[in-house]
Formats: C-alpha cells, sequence, structure tokens
C-alpha cells in the first residue's frame, strides 16, 4: 500500500482540479466574474499559504526585492491570466472542452521554452506540438456535428488558459534555482492577490460571500482544488518519477468530463470527444517514454 499511496495522491490532486469547475460555476451563478473569482481563488490561497509558511516553514518566508519581478510573472502573468482565461472559458463553453484546451499548455510550455530557455525541441515535442493542434481543432466544434460548436473567441481564451499556465513554467523555472518551491508559491498567490484586490472591487462584495452557500463555495476553491491539491501533487510527487506523476495528473480532464456531462449536461460530438483526447494523449506521449534512468524530478509542481 505504501508503494501505491504516491499515485494515489498524485491521482486524489488530480481529481480536485477536475472538480475546479464545480465551486467556479457555484460563484457564478451568484454574481461573481471571472476575475473576481479568480480573486476569490488567489487571496485564500495566499492567506492559508501563508499560516502554513510561518508555522512550518519560517525559512523559507524570506525573498530579496530585486527578485520580485519573478513573482509578478508568476503571479500576474501567469495565475491570474490562466485562471481568469479558465473560468471564463469554463462559462462560455463546457467543462470538457475548457480543461481539453488547459491541456494545450505542454505544447507551449515546449515552444516557450525553445525560444527563451534554449531547449532543443525532439520529434517527441514536434508530434505533440501536432496532436495538440488537431485536437484543438476537433475540439472546437468547426464541423457542427453532434456537439455545440464554440465561438472562435471562446477557443482563444480556452487556450490562454494553457498559454498562461505554461508561462509559470518559464518564470517560475528560473524562480526555483534561488528559493524554494513553497516559496515560489506562496509569494506567486501573495503578488497577484496585491495586484487584484485593490483593482477588482471584490472588497464591495464581502456581503454577497457571506450569504448561503458562497462562502462555502469560496473557501472549498481555495482549499480542495488549490492548496490541498498543491501538496498532495508535491507529496506524491516528491516519491515517484515526474513521467509517471504526469501521466497520472491526466485523471484530471476525465474527472472534469463526467462532472460535466453528469451535474451540467453538457454534451460532446464524436469529433470533440476525438479531439480532448488527442489533446490528452499529447501529454502522455512527451512523458510516458522518458528514459528509466532519468530520475531527476522537478522542483515545480504542475500547480493548477
Amino acid at each position: 500500500m505504501s508503494k501505491k499511496l504516491p499515485y494515489i495522491m498524485i491521482a486524489f490532486a488530480a481529481a480536485m482540479w477536475g472538480l475546479i469547475g464545480f465551486f467556479v460555476k457555484g460563484l457564478s451563478n451568484t454574481g461573481f466574474s471571472a476575475m473576481e473569482i479568480v480573486t476569490i481563488r488567489v487571496v485564500t490561497a495566499a492567506i492559508i499559504l501563508f499560516l502554513i509558511g510561518i508555522t512550518f516553514f519560517r525559512s523559507h518566508l524570506k525573498v530579496r526585492l530585486k527578485d520580485m519581478h519573478l513573482f509578478f510573472g508568476t503571479g500576474i502573468l501567469s495565475i491570474v491570466f490562466f485562471n481568469w482565461s479558465y473560468f471564463t472559458a469554463i462559462n462560455l463553453m463546457n467543462i470538457p472542452i475548457a480543461v481539453a484546451l488547459l491541456y494545450t499548455s505542454p505544447a507551449f510550455v515546449a515552444i516557450l521554452s525553445f525560444i527563451f530557455l534554449k531547449e532543443s525541441i525532439n520529434r517527441k515535442k514536434l508530434l505533440a506540438i501536432l496532436l495538440t493542434i488537431v485536437g484543438c481543432t476537433l475540439a472546437a466544434g468547426i464541423n457542427g456535428q453532434a456537439g455545440a460548436s464554440f465561438s472562435t473567441i471562446s477557443i482563444l481564451i480556452g487556450l490562454g488558459a494553457g498559454f498562461g499556465y505554461a508561462l509559470y513554467s518559464i518564470f517560475g523555472k528560473v524562480a526555483l534555482r534561488r528559493y524554494h518551491p513553497f516559496t515560489v508559491t506562496m509569494y506567486t498567490f501573495i503578488v497577484a492577490s496585491l495586484a487584484l484586490v485593490p483593482t477588482t472591487g471584490i472588497a464591495g462584495k464581502s456581503s454577497i460571500l457571506l450569504q448561503g452557500d458562497t462562502w462555502l463555495y469560496a473557501i472549498g476553491l481555495g482549499i480542495f482544488p488549490t492548496v490541498l491539491a498543491y501538496f498532495a501533487y508535491s507529496w506524491g510527487l516528491e516519491r515517484t518519477e515526474s513521467s509517471t506523476a504526469a501521466v497520472v495528473a491526466t485523471l484530471e480532464p476525465i474527472i472534469a468530463t463526467l462532472l460535466g456531462v453528469i451535474v451540467y449536461g453538457d454534451r460532446l460530438g464524436i469529433l470533440q470527444m476525438l479531439g480532448s483526447m488527442l489533446i490528452i494523449i499529447s501529454v502522455v506521449a512527451v512523458n510516458i517514454s522518458l528514459p528509466a534512468r532519468n530520475k531527476e524530478k522537478p522542483k515545480m509542481s504542475a500547480y493548477r
């Protein structure tokens, strides 16, 4: 059982990420905009992470002022943009397609790493990028058959989620050369919170957060698919190979699809299902065949 526990924890984290649409739709139905929901998520996560930090990680709380631009990159350019794009896509289309477009992030990472980090693009990465492009085309439903087709703007916003999440890998890779993963994560959410609270006017809706079940959605969003999922994934990642963890984490779109179909009545056409599968296959293809001798684990979590 102890050997299986890391995989169980990774699968648990992926399941939590797959349920994020439940909290987003719940808050959206109570009148919060996508950006306000992003604010609720990052502020809740920042508070929880700070409390954990001063309790268990005090030695990792110090950062240099000259490095704050790195957390601007992970917090504003990535987390804020990625969450806004993802939450907007969930409301503009259906959950399964939104999460499939989010999974284009590995293709964006490969391209951005080639441009900015001078990393090579091998045949496997090229195949993954090609599968992602074909998958996105099919998932968009442009043929209008057996499923809703989606507007160009909704598809672009969905792809923005994948791009924004990819930016975290680029900025985070630089930040992790100098700081502990917890430090990077905590300051990412703190910087995002400091930028969003005064600009979104969320404080003016504090009374709405206390009405009915709204506060449960808000706290649930910050805890389950955010902080709890991060720690579960990180714990499992430390005890298994990164390639295996990435494959196990593809449980996320399966859970998200089941949530959309069963709870919200989302429907997918055959070609849309095929397109979503191609995107997921591209993620698996990049990770599943890494050499067994490569035991190095990334220092950064696959943070949603």
